[in-house]
């Protein structure tokens, strides 16, 4: 899917992850997509679900993480606890 479509989806306040070490993973994860965006301009590939419980793929570059949001290069946010997974390239 194309990240200028994300504005349009909802997001549930749960968490999908509910293995705090997962989480901590997710984190981890999502600090090391930000400097690989902010210093190489290299994109990943997130998995989030959206509040009606669909799973969405996204390639893109992750310009921002802070405790509850991470931001992408045009802009939109993604819910932490919405995101699932980051696969780096």
């Amino acid at each position: 899917m194309e990240k200028e479509e994300i504005p349009s989806f909802h997001f549930t306040t749960d968490d999908v992850l509910s293995n705090p070490e997962a989480r901590k993973k997710r984190m981890w994860d999502l600090n090391r997509a930000a400097s690989l965006g902010n210093v190489y301009h290299g994109k990943v590939e997130i998995t989030f679900q959206t509040a009606t419980g669909e799973r969405k793929r996204v390639d893109t570059t992750v310009w921002a993480v802070d405790e509850r949001f991470m931001t992408l290069k045009a802009g939109c946010s993604i819910p932490i606890p919405s995101i699932i997974g980051i696969e780096f390239f």
